[in-house]
């Protein structure tokens, strides 16, 4: 019989018994779509082989341990993704098992201490966890980007010898929040999305919104330690354990509330929970005016200050109390102005502009409206070929900063500006200004990443964009765009983690917002750089189905045509959208190199000739 040194990966599904119980043909339905969407792409980038199927389980082998190692790596992420949206009762979850072993082959099957020992690690695993043999993690070392937890010595089922069992963290950059929060003092707090109570899908904006001021409040108390916005918010609409969210987050306490309004009344209420005995520490309801929506605010942050006991800096007392405005309604038209805002597309961009001018002629002292007016000019000035005058996008963050030197988000948006005139080392000087004032921001440190790039500063670059995705645990679009900067760098190992990461989120967020065509579109140079050229293609048809007439879906589009070698449709994308793009894409397309293998092509100069 013939023997070889494999590694060899077991799994199957959490509670299947019970769900075949419940609903036997959609377990079938659900687990079917699973291996098809999820696993079998997966084993077969990895060059996987798959043995056999069990039931609700799955025996595959592979040449290198590594790859059995990132292609449960890979599962695990993607399925956790995919089961974000999805009942608790309902979901496909699989135990992993890895071990590295000889086997004795007899025709498509594999027999063998190393089979045996996959499938008693399996049964070790967590619920969407890899347990990995002592073997597995010394081979594996430091080649991929995971952490390992020891769980000791194991005594398995039918082996002879006790074996050491690793557990693998599929989020290390969680590992590395909790060992700094361990030796962080601070009281440490999350604040959860309030849930939208009014019964309109339209009034989530402004729940959200009571959220973020709440959380940008709570972080200007240097005695205190608060979870980031975009960390916090990737809890929404999920259920919510208390004990395992502040394991998850490393925190000792939850704030967690709801918000309703209606007309001119608006009720909040707001709960403090300690994450290690699930205790309530403070709960209160506030049912008062709409123009109310300030003060309850500041009652609500002053009572997690009194609770937790924590001191205020004058500086800080001050800075909490002052509100960016004190009229409601140019407050309700600014947060649906920066929902639109994050959508990022022509329409929508104009859309915030005028919640933001409504804003400000309800309050023309209003500083956060003048900042988003002049980002919504930068975007489309930069990308739709929108005939902005660049000094009035510089005088509305001057009117920003003249009204509130300290906003953040200001000198992001003067950074951004300063950018686009090519003014950089001014634009330095207001991104670095932006991260200081709130080491939080997802945006100051995109955008800065974004304007390092153009600079060609790609260390500092990297460091951005990785701190950008690290802030927003739901953002594909950094770890996208550190495909190129790593490129840039040479550092090939770290450039594929990117790749496969920012897939991973961007089909998350395709299942959750499937009218957005800029996942797809992005995730196209993901999919090539990992050989997954047919998933590219499926990607490329859906972004043009979903944003045909948008110059960005286009322009990205005809980058994956190029790279796949499809020349025509590349240059046909290209000649249909220059009319109607800005400079910085007319840039791109000259200096790209995804189009490096077009330059021979007389359609191609005839069109670079064109970019003034």
């Amino acid at each position: 019989m013939e023997r070889r040194l494999s590694a060899i990966l077991a799994a199957d599904v959490v509670g299947y018994s019970r769900m075949m119980g419940a609903n036997e043909a959609g377990t079938l339905e659900a687990l079917k779509a699973a291996r098809a969407k999820v696993v079998d792409a997966r084993i077969a980038t990895h060059q996987g082989r798959l043995v056999k199927l069990t039931g609700d389980g799955m025996l595959v082998e592979f040449p290198s341990v590594v790859s059995a190692v990132a292609c449960a790596a890979e599962v695990q992420r993607a399925m956790r993704d995919r089961n974000a949206a999805v009942p608790r009762d309902e979901r496909i979850e699989f135990r992993i098992g890895v071990s590295l072993g000889d086997v004795m082959v007899e025709g498509d099957d594999i027999y063998g201490d190393g089979v045996n020992i996959a499938a008693r690690l399996e049964r070790l695993s967590k619920p969407g966890g890899i347990a990995i043999s002592q073997t597995v993690r010394d081979h594996v070392g430091n080649r991929l980007d995971l952490t390992f937890e020891d769980c000791g010595e194991k005594k398995l089922k039918n082996i002879e010898k006790p074996v050491r069992v690793y557990s693998i963290s599929l989020n290390p950059d969680a590992a590395m929040k909790h060992e700094e929060r361990a030796q962080d003092r601070r009281p440490s707090v999350a604040v959860l999305p309030f849930t939208n109570m009014s019964g309109d899908p339209e009034q989530e904006y402004f729940s959200d919104g009571i959220t973020e001021d709440i959380i940008t409040d709570l972080s200007k108390i240097s005695s205190l330690f608060v979870v980031a916005r975009n960390t916090a918010f990737t809890y929404k609409g999920k259920p919510r354990n208390v004990q395992q969210v502040g394991q998850e987050l490393g925190v000792q306490f939850l704030l967690e509330g709801s918000v309703r309004k209606a007309g001119l009344r608006v009720r909040v209420t707001g709960q403090l929970v300690s994450t290690e005995d699930g205790d309530h520490v403070w709960a209160e309801r506030f049912d008062r005016d709409l123009t109310d929506i300030f003060s309850i605010q500041d009652e609500i942050t002053h009572a997690i200050v009194e609770q937790l006991k924590v001191k205020l800096l004058p500086q800080e007392r001050n800075s909490i109390e002052q509100t960016p405005t004190d009229n409601v309604e140019a407050y309700t038209y600014y947060l649906r102005g920066r929902q639109f805002l994050h959508r990022h597309s022509k329409s929508y961009y104009h859309l915030a502009r005028r919640m933001f001018a409504k804003a400000i002629e309800l309050d023309p002292r209003y500083a956060r409206a003048y900042a988003g007016i002049a980002d919504c000019d930068s975007f489309l000035l930069l990308h739709y070929h929108v005939d902005v005058p660049l000094g009035s996008i510089l005088a509305n963050t001057d009117k920003a900063l003249a009204l509130d030197n300290r906003l953040a988000e200001a000198h992001a948006s003067r950074g951004l500006a300063l950018s686009v005139e090519k003014r950089f080392e001014e634009s330095v000087t207001e991104f670095e200004q932006a991260t200081a004032l709130d080491r939080n921001s997802f945006e100051a440190h995109y955008l800065y990443a974004r304007a390092s790039f153009a600079q060609g500063n790609f260390e500092r670059a990297a460091t951005l964009f990785e701190r950008a995705a690290e802030i927003s645990p739901d953002d594909y679009q950094s770890l996208i765009l550190l495909i190129q900067t790593y490129r840039s760098l040479g550092r090939d190992e770290a450039k594929n983690s990117a790749a496969r990461r920012g897939v991973e989120r961007a089909e998350r967020e395709l299942i959750l917002h499937p009218e957005d065509p800029r996942p797809a579109y992005l995730g196209i140079a993901a999919l090539i750089e990992m050989g997954e050229n047919d998933r590219a293609r499926e990607w490329i048809a859906r972004a043009l189905v979903i944003g045909s007439e948008d110059p960005l879906t286009q322009y990205n589009v005809a980058c994956g045509y190029a790279k796949l070698g499809e020349t025509e449709q590349a240059l046909d994308l290209l000649e249909r959208m220059l009319p109607n793009v800005g400079e910085e894409i007319r840039m791109w397309i000259k200096h790209d190199s995804d189009f490096a293998g077009l330059h021979d092509q007389p359609r191609f100069q005839k069109l670079l000739k064109s970019i003034v």
